[in-house]
């Protein structure tokens, strides 16, 4: 019975992820603030409807269970705006990894050491499943910013540059969508939703 009180306080923690929101804007909901664990459902079903891009073998079991517990440690550390600043940007590391920590720590073994291990092999992005799960990450906001007319690219000022290196796991990990995200970022700086200089 304690495993099971431990992984209930987990399951409670993980509703703490609804009230995290992000830059992303809903069009489809008036344009509200979409929240982590909203994003979270919504890349991994990306990632499974997208997986016959991928170019190298990838476990997409593994990929999805990344893409749903990569965003957790934002319960304590809050997220931050992918193109925020350098500093901003650098210090939610350590914020983020004593977040996993403590969240996952909830968990009694063996979910609490394989919890920590795909969290740590998400953000390293040294594998093909973790570099698919990242390249997930990256296109689905793109694909809302562009059905939003630029979103919160363009809300934020965002430049061309910023988006095409926030998307380079694609170059490797997914080739066709890497061209295709390149043409849309194409026509997000045409009509002026993403900023050149």
């Amino acid at each position: 019975m304690q495993d099971l009180s431990q992984q209930l306080d987990f399951i409670l923690e993980l509703d703490k992820l609804k009230a995290i929101y992000r830059k992303a804007l809903i069009k489809t909901d008036n344009n509200r603030y979409e929240n982590s664990a909203e994003h979270s459902w919504h890349i991994s079903l990306t990632a499974h409807v997208l997986a016959p891009y991928a170019e190298a073998s990838v476990d997409i079991s593994r990929v999805c269970l990344m893409l749903l517990i990569h965003d957790i440690v934002e319960i304590d550390a809050g997220d931050t705006f992918a193109f925020d600043h350098h500093a901003i940007l650098g210090q939610q590391s350590d914020k983020e990894t004593a977040a996993a920590k403590r969240i996952f720590g909830l968990l009694p073994e063996p979910h609490k050491s394989k919890f920590i291990d795909l969290w740590h092999e998400f953000e390293d992005a040294a594998t093909a499943d973790a570099q698919f799960a990242k390249a997930m990450d990256r296109i689905l906001p793109l694909i809302q910013n562009m059905q939003n007319d630029g979103g919160s690219w363009a809300q934020n000022q965002v430049l061309k540059h910023q988006v095409i290196q926030r998307n380079k796991y694609l170059e490797t990990s997914a080739p066709k969508l890497w061209t295709y995200v390149l043409g849309q970022i194409d026509i997000a700086t045409e009509k002026g939703w993403l900023r050149v200089v």
